[in-house]
C-alpha cells in the first residue's frame, strides 16, 4: 500500500471534542453533522474519530468569501 494521502493509516484522527473546538460549536452540533452525513467519521467502539483531511475538506467547500 502506497503512503498518500489516502492512505487512512497515515491520517491524523481528531476527536468530536477537538472538532468541536476547531469549529466553535457544541459536541452535539459536531454528531448531528455526522449523522446527517455532512461530515465523515469513523466509528471506534462508541466513539467517533474524524480524518483532519475531511474536516479541512469540509470547511474549504462550505467557505464563503466576504464582498
Amino acid at each position: 500500500m502506497g503512503g498518500g494521502v489516502a492512505d487512512p493509516t497515515r491520517a491524523r484522527y481528531l476527536t468530536v471534542s477537538e472538532v468541536a473546538g476547531v469549529l466553535r460549536v457544541s459536541n452535539m452540533t459536531v454528531y448531528r453533522l455526522i449523522n446527517a452525513g455532512g461530515l465523515p467519521a469513523v466509528r471506534i467502539g462508541r466513539s467517533f474519530r474524524l480524518r483532519e483531511d475531511d474536516l479541512s475538506r469540509y470547511l474549504a467547500e462550505r467557505l464563503t468569501k466576504a464582498g
